[in-house]
This record gives C-alpha cells, sequence and structure tokens, in this order.
C-alpha cells in the first residue's frame, strides 16, 4: 500500500516528512522540543511554516478513527486538539511496514499537567487542575461524548485568568452518542477516579506531591466538583408560578459558570399549581461568545470574563452607560487592551498570551496600588510588571530548541 494522507493538511511539507522512520528515529532538526505528558504511544512535534504539529505514532484503525471523532468534537465546539491528517501506508527503507500516524495541530500555550506542576506543586494548583477537567468532562457528557480515559495526562491545559481551561489530547477510546445514558456516565467518572488517583500516587512516589495532598481524597474531589456542576446543568427545579423569577435566577447561576441556556423545558406538575423547569439545552462560552462579538477577541471562559469586568469599568469611569456598547469595547480595544499588549517588547510576548498578559497586568496593578494606597495606573502597572514579573517567566509558546538539546533525557518522562 503506497503512502497515503488523509485529511485538511494546510502545510504541503508535511507530506515531505521522513515518514520511512519509526518517529523515535526522526533527526532532530525536524524536530522542536517541548514538554510531553505521560502517552502510551510515540509522539513528537514538528514545526513546518511556523506552524507546530503533534504527530503520534498509532496503528491505523485507530489513528483513523480518533481522526474522526476529533473532528465531531470540533464540530460540536468542544476543548480538543484540532485534527490534520492521518498518514497510513508507512513502510520502513528496509520494506517492513510501520504504523500510521495521527497529526494534530499543537494548541498553542498549552502544557501538560506535569509542565504545569513543574517545582514547587501547590495544593490550589492541583486543584485548579481538577476543576478544569471536570468542566471539560461535563462539556464531554453534555454532548454526548463518552471519553473512556479521561485522566489529567489526557488533556491540555491552559492559563485562563487565575484558573486553568483543559482541552482533550486523547480520543483513542473515546465515542459519541446523541445522549449518554447514567451507566456510561457513571463508568467515565469511575474511570476518571482512578486514574487521578493513580496519577496522585505517582507524584507522591516521585516525591512531587505536597505533604497535605491526600491521594484518594484529591482524586474524589473530581467526582464531587463533577456531580455539582451536571447537577447544576441538568437537576429540575420545582417552583410556583408566582416565583418565576427563579428561573431568571438559575439561568443567570448557570451564566456565570459559564453557561448560556439555549432552551429550557417547563411543565406543570401534575394536581399541583406549581412548575417543573430543567435546562434543556446549555452551551459552554457564555462570556466568550459576549466578548468575541464585541470585539473580535477569541479567548478563554475565564479571560473573557475577566476582560469584560474591565471593558464595564472602562464604561463607568468614561461616563460611557448610555453608549452603544459595540462603540463602547472598540473604544476600550484601542485605548485599553491593545497600548497593555503593545506596550510588552516584541521578545517578551510569546511568553503568555495577550489576554492571560493583560489579566496578570490588571491583577499586577491592584496590588501594586494596594501597596501604594492609591491607584498606581495602567502604564506604571505594565511597566513594572514587564521588569519584575514577566521577564522571569518561562516562554509558553511553542519554541524551536537548538538540536543539541533535543537528544537530552525528557524530564516529563515517567
Amino acid at each position: 500500500m503506497p503512502l497515503q494522507m488523509i485529511g485538511a493538511p494546510s502545510d504541503p511539507e508535511l507530506i515531505r516528512l521522513p515518514w520511512d522512520l519509526p518517529l523515535e528515529e526522526w533527526p532532530a532538526h525536524h524536530l522542536v522540543s517541548l514538554p510531553r505528558g505521560i502517552s502510551r504511544h510515540v509522539v513528537r512535534f514538528a514545526r513546518l511554516a511556523g506552524r507546530v504539529y503533534a504527530i503520534k505514532e498509532i496503528s491505523a484503525r485507530y489513528a483513523k478513527r480518533e481522526y474522526k471523532l476529533l473532528w465531531d468534537l470540533a464540530r460540536l465546539d468542544t476543548p480538543a486538539v484540532e485534527p490534520v491528517a492521518v498518514v497510513t501506508g508507512r513502510t520502513a527503507q528496509d520494506g517492513s511496514e510501520l504504523d500510521s500516524a495521527l497529526i494534530t495541530r499543537h494548541l498553542q500555550f498549552s502544557l501538560p499537567y506535569r509542565a504545569v506542576l513543574s517545582g514547587s506543586i501547590r495544593p490550589d494548583t492541583l486543584t485548579r487542575l481538577l476543576d478544569a477537567l471536570a468542566v471539560l468532562l461535563v462539556r464531554l457528557h453534555l454532548n454526548g461524548f463518552y471519553w473512556g480515559d479521561c485522566s489529567l495526562s489526557n488533556a491540555l491545559f491552559r492559563r485562563d485568568a487565575g484558573a486553568f481551561a483543559a482541552y482533550l489530547v486523547d480520543a483513542e477510546t473515546g465515542e459519541l452518542h446523541p445522549t449518554l445514558t447514567e451507566g456510561q456516565r457513571s463508568h467515565d467518572i469511575e474511570v476518571a477516579h482512578v486514574n487521578i488517583f493513580g496519577e496522585m500516587l505517582d507524584l507522591e512516589a516521585g516525591g512531587l506531591l505536597h505533604p497535605t495532598i491526600d491521594p484518594l481524597a484529591f482524586s474524589e474531589q473530581l467526582v464531587e466538583r463533577y456531580e455539582r456542576l451536571w447537577d447544576e446543568l441538568t437537576q429540575d427545579e420545582i417552583i410556583e408560578e408566582v416565583d418565576w423569577h427563579r428561573v431568571d435566577q438559575r439561568i443567570r447561576r448557570l451564566n456565570s459558570l459559564g453557561f448560556d441556556v439555549a432552551e429550557m423545558m417547563v411543565r406543570r406538575k401534575a394536581g399541583t399549581s406549581r412548575l417543573i423547569v430543567r435546562p434543556k439545552v446549555v452551551d459552554a462560552g457564555h462570556h466568550q461568545r459576549r466578548l468575541l462579538r464585541l470585539t473580535g477577541l477569541d479567548v478563554e471562559e475565564n479571560q473573557a470574563r475577566r476582560l469584560l469586568n474591565d471593558l464595564d469599568s472602562f464604561r463607568v469611569s468614561n461616563g460611557l452607560r448610555h453608549e452603544d456598547e459595540a462603540i463602547v469595547a472598540h473604544r476600550w480595544l484601542a485605548e485599553v487592551f491593545q497600548p497593555v499588549v503593545n506596550a510588552v517588547p516584541a521578545d517578551l510576548r510569546r511568553k503568555l498570551e495577550p489576554a492571560q498578559l493583560f489579566h496578570e497586568v490588571l491583577d499586577h496593578r491592584w496590588f501594586m496600588s494596594e501597596a501604594a494606597g492609591k491607584d498606581v495606573g495602567l502604564e506604571a502597572a505594565v511597566r513594572s510588571y514587564v521588569d519584575n514579573v514577566l521577564v522571569f517567566k518561562p516562554d509558553e509558546k511553542a519554541v524551536i530548541t537548538p538540536p543539541d538539546l533535543l537528544t537530552a533525557p525528557d524530564p516529563l518522562s515517567p
């Protein structure tokens, strides 16, 4: 069978990569050194024409299946890596068959959990990772996706204001259904619980876990967080007809969690004046959509919330309460957001994505103002943040590492 690439590759150089070599033997000049999570397959990163691709060696059957599932998730607007192509028909130079390869686009500014936790592992950082994973699992289940192998290792994390956003990176064991049964949901949660318990034990054995963290109790927190969010999104609420305002309160609570209610089911409870209310169609990304509509900025949910809060403060402080929201957003973008991003030296901008950088500048301004007893202003906050904070942060965007460093042992390998 001849070499074949199936998909939507945007770079013709992909077909010219050394597919006749096992991934483990690829020359260093094709590769990018990036933090890797634990994987049962060989994974390498290649950079072509300014784009970074993750390439996973896997059998043709599973490569094609995972590729389709990732496209299905993309159509459902679910956080997951973007599929690019499947390469089949690989043969080595001696004529022996090689496994196929799944190509996905590397998620910029994302890190595996072990890279996020490198150095000192604080309990609150682990908690934020679990919160992100719980939200991802809920979003997958709302879309009828059974993961089958949910874990910290099978997700990538991007900073999202003071929290994290999780993305599915391994759909090999997944299944997509119109809806999930309670049994499928329960099994998926149990698998996640067991996997995370094992990951915590692994960190503990390596001396990387804070002594106050109990691996079992901590893994159980994922289940608790998942169940609370799932119930808030899906459970029935019984109200009296005169208490219709509670429906609006429910919608506002869901909006505060980052979800829009596209459709509600309301029915009368037999023989009473009470109504049974349940959100029927729930879409994630409430603040993301509002910010994108107003400014064109496509950011994570908590980042969008923070930027919208600053936009609202800008409106109030400039006496623009009655001005059209779109006009105010355009002014805020030109007078506040862009000047902050542009004030950062070009060689430091790759350290954080613009929305995260802006969020951290706002935090820095608050701490400086508290210390000074007055508002220090945005300009001074940016200068101080760049000089005293940003210069010491590691790059979180994909970076090409010199070839001689690519042969060093991977510090994230098990």
